[in-house]
């Protein structure tokens, strides 16, 4: 039991450090300085974690990380600039599962290894499905603004505020 915490961590470390730093990453390509001012760009874990969200995420497999800060004002298109850094985390995700199925799959790795690669890959995998959920506040809710047309954005949006007002009015 303790030794798949141990396996657990820096496969969490990764997903979550790559996830969040990808979408830091294309904003800064894309103009925004936000990220780099916050001190998101980086691949140091500690700078994306939110201590309960990691907590959450490693005892019961769901969580969160720090919420890397945009301003989409940077974009020269705002709607499709937003689209890309909403779709690189969950795309960098799929990226490091494959890497690490490959790795797994092509490469003679001791236990320790190959356990941590394996859960690298089910984290990341999950964390790719589980963020394109079209459900505020995942990436998958701003992919969707961004491809909806602006009329159905708006009245999305609207019950989105509606039920986070709601979310903290019972919490």
């Amino acid at each position: 039991m303790i030794l798949d915490y141990l396996y657990r961590l820096p496969a969490l470390l990764i997903a979550i450090t790559i996830h969040e730093f990808s979408h830091g990453f294309v904003a800064n390509k894309l103009g925004d300085p936000t990220p780099k001012n916050a001190g998101r760009l980086t691949l140091n874990p500690f700078a994306h974690l939110d201590l309960l969200g990691a907590l959450m995420l490693f005892i019961f497999r769901f969580g969160w990380a720090k919420p890397v800060p945009i301003n989409p004002f940077y974009f020269k298109n705002r709607k499709t600039g937003t689209l890309f850094v909403s779709i690189a985390g969950p795309l960098s995700n799929f990226l490091v599962a494959i890497i690490s199925i490959s790795i797994l799959k092509y490469v003679n790795l001791n236990p320790i290894m190959f356990n941590i690669l394996l859960l690298t890959y089910w984290f990341n995998l999950n964390l790719f499905i589980f963020n394109l959920i079209p459900l505020s506040p995942l990436d998958g809710s701003h992919i969707l603004y961004c491809i909806l047309p602006q009329k159905y954005t708006f009245d999305l949006q609207r019950y989105e505020t509606m039920g986070q007002k709601y979310y903290y009015f019972f919490s």
